[in-house]
């Protein structure tokens, strides 16, 4: 084993924040908002930091924040106050997690430059998050809980960088929800002609353009179902006081997508009959599919395709002074190709560049050049930015 060139400094933020129901477990939920970090530090000073961050993953442990700490940038995994639990997550609340990161690294640790790096599910939150940084807008939930961002005065990143990422947690949701299941208490009540993963199923790849436009119109029409009941789940609570507060549910079947299994749909070089979780067909069941377990609020806040404030096409439209860099893995697993183009052809800042990776698949694992080539061209473009 090969000893790390920098040293990794844990970093915890905490306030007196507290929700009326508990959002995590744990001693430090009943005691204020904890947030946790690290610092991969190399030994050289720096005024510039990297900071990662994911709604709800902790990314210290992937190859691209190390790899960059190896190269003598101080990089800032930043973790949200919902750290591998999204199940009650409320977005509104991770952009004001991100926002007192984004403070720290600029009023504690002393760095002149914030370069906001977002990964995979961390690229529509760094969207969201400029976006708020240059024109506040949020002061509640979907659900009408009060967060104030507006009042918040989060600051802006100096850039963004967007790598391997997709439009947004709700819209990803929606485009990977299997449309068979007819009845969310029982997810074996299916309808048989869109039940593509059925060892009979009526429709086989290559799909026609018919059966796609049925197949994600019943998609969407599954994903606001749940957002109408969810809606009036919240309003039933309200109506009836007391100290009920909030309701979790879970949501069967949600790793299911004609992609998968038909590379001919918005192609690029992945690998068929795969999904970044392995066999798309035990995914779908899986205790780890997306939105598994959630709740009301965080439904409507992360998930829910109408109601949801993540969509990176809004959010990129709306950042008009940042620079921004974006890099496509061209045989990613997880992101649909189409996401990428759609970003950037969305934003509104002048400065902006667009990069593909050939052959990179989403984490670079096993992949050493291509994971040099994201590298040099970060290093490239910051550089010629004077942002290191």
């Amino acid at each position: 084993m090969r000893a790390e060139t920098f040293r990794r400094v844990p970093v915890i933020l905490h306030s007196d924040e507290i929700p009326a129901a508990r959002e995590t477990y744990g001693f430090a939920a009943g005691h204020g908002t904890v947030l946790e970090g690290q610092l991969l530090r190399a030994e050289r000073d720096a005024d510039t930091v990297f900071v990662f961050m994911h709604p709800t993953s902790t990314l210290h442990l992937l190859p691209m924040p190390a790899a960059l700490a190896e190269r003598g940038h101080h990089v800032l995994c930043a973790a949200s106050r919902y750290p591998k639990n999204d199940s009650a997550l409320v977005l509104e609340k991770v952009v004001l997690d991100l926002g007192a990161w984004v403070r720290w690294a600029r009023e504690v640790a002393g760095y002149e430059r914030v370069i906001l790096v977002g990964w995979s599910g961390g690229g529509s939150l760094s969207l969201l998050y400029q976006a708020e940084a240059e024109d506040p807008t949020i002061t509640d939930t979907p659900a009408g809980d009060p967060v104030d961002v507006v009042g918040a005065g989060i600051g802006p990143a100096d850039a963004v960088i967007f790598i391997a990422a997709h439009l947004s947690r709700a819209e990803t949701l929606t485009e990977w929800m299997d449309p068979s299941v007819l009845d969310e208490s029982n997810p074996d009540h299916r309808d048989r002609e869109l039940d593509i993963y059925a060892a009979d199923a009526p429709q086989s790849p290559p799909y026609g353009a018919e059966f796609v436009d049925r197949f994600r119109a019943a998609q969407r029409a599954r994903n606001q179902r749940i957002t109408d009941w969810a809606r009036h789940q919240l309003l039933e609570l309200r109506e009836a006081g007391g100290l009920e507060v909030e309701r979790p549910f879970i949501v069967h079947r949600t790793m299911c997508d004609v992609r998968w299994l038909d590379p001919a749909l918005d192609p690029n070089d992945r690998r068929p009959d795969w999904c970044y979780l392995g066999d798309p067909r035990t995914a779908n069941v899986g205790p780890v599919g997306l939105a598994r377990y959630t709740t009301l609020r965080s439904w409507l806040s992360q998930w829910s395709f109408t109601a949801s404030r993540g969509s990176g096409l809004r959010n990129a439209a709306r950042i008009r002074r940042t620079p921004v860099l974006q890099i496509e893995n061209s045989a990613d697993d997880a992101v649909p190709a189409t996401h990428n183009t759609l970003v950037r052809d969305a934003l509104g800042t002048e400065d902006a560049t667009y990069h593909v990776i050939r052959g990179a698949t989403h984490y670079y694992v096993e992949q050493p050049k291509h994971l040099t080539e994201c590298l040099d061209v970060i290093d490239a473009w910051c550089r010629a930015r004077n942002l290191l």
